[in-house]
């Protein structure tokens, strides 16, 4: 990352024990190298084994990127920056609508079966991803099942923990009627389908967008 990204960065980032005086030892390797070898890997889909040399070992980012993950400072990080982005963006922290949309892909060979399915409707054999992003195109909430499972099906847990997340979104746009009623039971609604308001139209086909375009960018990532 450059200079400037590192700025932001690290301003943002949880402060290690050993500064606080709160007892540990100096971590043997920077955050911002290892941060920087976890977006190499995220970016270009390889095996941690894979890293360049120029990174640190791979056993010890791999460890980093665990030891944040499991108790959730990489999901903190990502919404600390979402909300700064909202905030240069004249937006409240807090976002106040939604768009769910879900993207059936090919699963790797490896992928275990029970983990996978088919998508009859899109001929795709895999998993699914659901995703609902705000109006910006910045994520809120993931969920990634078999491509078997229905949008219906996901869309419940899922906008219950949107919900539970962020209690003030009061619209959440979907697509396809299914959805829509399960979204519906939450409280979300979809525009018309058809609207008479070329406005509202264009909002709409540009808001399902921003939900594809993340999409696309998470595929080409993990390609």
């Amino acid at each position: 990352m450059t200079d400037a990204e590192w700025q932001v960065i690290r301003a943002v980032l949880p402060v290690p024990a050993w500064l606080e005086g709160r007892g540990g030892r100096p971590e043997s390797y920077c955050h911002r190298a290892m941060l920087d070898a976890v977006r190499h890997v995220v970016d270009n889909g390889v095996k941690w084994a894979n890293l360049p040399v120029d990174f640190p070992p791979y056993r010890r980012v791999h460890a980093f990127a665990r030891r944040w993950q499991v108790p959730g400072l990489l999901a903190e990080l990502h919404d600390r920056l979402r909300d700064r982005v909202r905030e240069k963006e004249d937006r409240s922290p807090d976002p106040t609508a939604a768009i769910a949309d879900s993207q059936s892909l090919r699963a790797a060979a490896n992928i275990p079966r029970s983990t996978s399915g088919w998508d009859g409707g899109k001929e795709v054999g895999g998993r699914k991803r659901h995703l609902v992003v705000d109006c910006l195109g910045l994520v809120l909430a993931v969920a990634v099942t078999a491509a078997s499972v229905q949008d219906r099906d996901a869309a419940v847990p899922l906008l219950e923990r949107l919900r539970q997340m962020y209690f003030s979104i009061r619209l959440v746009w979907t697509d396809g009627r299914r959805l829509c009623r399960a979204a519906g039971r939450l409280g979300g609604r979809e525009p018309p389908p058809h609207p008479g308001d070329r406005q509202t139209h264009r909002r709409h086909m540009r808001l399902r967008g921003a939900a594809a375009q993340v999409g696309g960018w998470k595929e080409r990532s993990a390609g």
